[in-house]
């Protein structure tokens, strides 16, 4: 039903220093395979479209979405490293960030792995990196193309400017997606960035006017926006004792795509007339299942029975 593309890759996190160096934790991560785990923990047949390395990080990754219940029929093995984002702090605790991505087996996803797309795919997500780094991005593109009229597109621009820091690469690639998604979600952190200064509202009926179907605005412990044709609609932020925020905006997408889902709106043309009420109760699911994986450490994304019924 969902395929979900771009990158899987290690978070490295500096521990402790040793006698002869530094105790390092490398840890499971990337914002596509979270939203690929989320959507399979919230009970949605998803496969993962990305390239893993041969090599034993290629094989972990691989194994972490195994045993969520992720397909890897549409990934691709290549002999390449697996891209490192180091992550080290100061003696006052300021964290500095160091990322190791350059030809590594992320960026190198064939186009021949297009071809093990199942024609009956229901949803595409697209989002992060992956989708301004070449030549990845030129193969996804060629997927949002081949998809056109048949698949919900769903993208989230989820900027890394410590990975590419030419924003205009990040303006230019939402130019181009724009008339081929149907579901645009961005976070406010990112508005600031691709759209400096921007009134949201107008932002949002520019971006219906050039083919969106619907747009949602999070804003983290503030909420959430979301717009369609039919109009707007708001819900808070869910009051909680919050862990830290890793894998948050990963889960608020999982989530929205898998109220489609459980609603039969996976297809072009489903979210243009989406009303405000039940705009807002989608909205809500998401914002629900968000503050629950806020609530724990890391991104521990939640189950469906975690969640509430949906109706809308």
């Amino acid at each position: 039903m969902f395929i979900v593309c771009g990158e899987a890759l290690m978070d490295v996190f500096a521990t402790a220093d040793t006698p002869t160096g530094t105790l390092l934790d490398a840890r499971i991560g990337g914002s596509p395979l979270n939203v690929a785990s989320g959507l399979a923990r919230m009970g949605q047949p998803v496969a993962f479209c990305g390239a893993l390395s041969t090599g034993f990080l290629g094989d972990r990754l691989a194994r972490a979405l195994q045993e969520e219940g992720v397909s890897l029929a549409c990934a691709a093995r290549v002999d390449a490293p697996t891209t490192l984002g180091l992550v080290g702090l100061d003696a006052q605790g300021v964290p500095s960030y160091a990322f190791y991505g350059q030809g590594c087996a992320d960026r190198l996803l064939p186009l021949s792995a297009l071809d093990r797309v199942p024609p009956d795919v229901q949803a595409v997500h697209f989002g992060s990196y992956a989708m301004v780094v070449e030549p990845v991005a030129a193969t996804q593109r060629a997927l949002a193309e081949r998809v056109q009229g048949r698949a919900l597109v769903a993208y989230d621009p989820n900027i890394r400017l410590n990975v590419e820091p030419d924003i205009t690469r990040w303006q230019a690639t939402l130019a181009w997606m724009l008339p081929r998604t149907q579901l645009l979600k961005v976070s406010d952190e990112d508005l600031a960035r691709l759209c400096p200064g921007a009134d949201a509202d107008a932002l949002a009926q520019q971006w219906l006017a050039a083919g969106v179907e619907a747009v949602v605005l999070t804003r983290g412990a503030d909420g959430a926006s979301g717009w369609t044709q039919a109009g707007r609609a708001d819900v808070a932020g869910r009051p909680v004792a919050v862990a830290d925020t890793v894998g948050a905006g990963d889960t608020f997408q999982a989530a929205l795509l898998t109220g489609l889902a459980e609603t039969d709106r996976l297809r072009p043309g489903a979210l243009k007339h989406l009303l405000p009420d039940a705009l807002r109760a989608w909205l809500d699911f998401a914002a629900t299942a968000a503050a629950i994986t806020c609530s724990r450490r890391g991104a521990d994304l939640p189950r469906r029975a975690e969640l509430p019924a949906l109706d809308f």
